[in-house]
């Protein structure tokens, strides 16, 4: 009886130091050590294929104290990191499942001992759509968690920071021989100073083709989705930062159609009436034909532009059902 409560006694013992290395070992890591992420080499991305359009991220693990900061990393970085995405409404992007299979098989995982001297950092890359699946266009969030112990101890881990990512709609077949940025050295688009009709004209075509970044060049998005009331007290109740979230989210409901169709819907055909403006405002009234089944719709877009160091933008629109053909 005696042998029996002085082993128990012994496992109790083991178990309290466990659980008091492993609580060591989280707070000595996460005390000494900053985990960051950023793009490498960002492009323009699209949903669906890793390969051809892959999202690769810079991962660093810096010691931040004045001790040397010592952790693993697998030789296979799955057992190493994981990401964590949400769309705008906070919904978690699921994982592969190439990443579900390979952490539920029975493997030998191989790692290296890390050790970071005061002042040193610890970097690599990893392409972000072979953990999560990312298949519609929309604006994400991703963090990352680092497991100094790797994944089968991911209790211990750490956190970066957050970054935004827009994944835009994969260009049409009609789109693809103009495409909104540079492929090589992906510089964005600049507005140009043109006439509030050629404004229109230029953004009703971008809209045609697909032409996301054409499409927005020049539109006043803060202008724009304070159109809706309820939108506009929200964004003005909220922090500088909560609304360029707003702003991102709103873009990308924009391009997933979800709000305001009329300024993203798609016309067969288009013409221009009648142009009016001053020195800074403007309005340009248009005649477009939408296609159904058996019947062509007719609408009056009126669009209202204000000039901002010498660029005409649309800020507001209204339209009018001139019925069907």
């Amino acid at each position: 009886m005696n042998l029996k409560k002085t082993i128990l006694a012994t496992i109790s013992v083991l178990t309290l130091f466990a659980h008091t290395v492993h609580a060591q070992t989280e707070m000595n890591f996460k005390d000494n050590a900053k985990v960051s992420i950023k793009y490498h080499d960002r492009t323009v991305y699209y949903p669906g294929d890793k390969d051809s359009n892959p999202i690769y991220i810079y991962i660093t693990v810096s010691n931040t104290s004045s001790k040397t900061l010592r952790f693993k990393v697998a030789d296979d970085k799955m057992f190493s990191v994981d990401f964590i995405g949400f769309n705008a409404l906070k919904s978690q992007l699921p994982s592969t499942q190439s990443l579900i299979r390979k952490r539920t098989t029975n493997q030998t995982v191989y790692f290296r001992e890390i050790s970071l001297e005061p002042g040193e950092e610890y970097s690599f890359r990893e392409n972000l759509k072979d953990y999560l699946e990312i298949t519609t266009p929309s604006t994400y969030y991703v963090e990352l968690r680092f497991f100094p112990e790797l994944y089968r101890n991911k209790e211990v881990n750490a956190s970066s920071n957050r970054l935004s990512l827009e994944v835009r709609p994969s260009p049409s077949a009609a789109s693809s021989s103009v495409l909104p940025v540079e492929s090589k050295t992906q510089v964005m688009l600049q507005p140009e100073e043109i006439s509030p009709d050629k404004v229109i004209e230029q953004t009703i075509i971008a809209r045609q083709k697909s032409l996301w970044d054409q499409f927005f060049l020049y539109m006043d998005l803060e202008e724009m989705l304070k159109r809706d009331p309820s939108r506009n007290r929200k964004y003005n109740s909220v922090s500088a930062d909560d609304r360029q979230e707003m702003l991102l989210a709103f873009k990308a409901d924009l391009m997933l159609q979800r709000i305001d169709r009329d300024i993203v819907a798609i016309p067969a055909k288009f013409e221009i009436e009648t142009t009016t403006y001053t020195q800074t405002e403007g309005t340009v009234k248009v005649k477009e034909w939408f296609r159904n089944v058996n019947f062509m719709e007719k609408k009056r877009y009126t669009y209202y532009v204000r000039q901002r160091d010498g660029i005409w933008q649309i800020y507001d629109y209204t339209v009018d059902n001139l019925g069907t053909e």
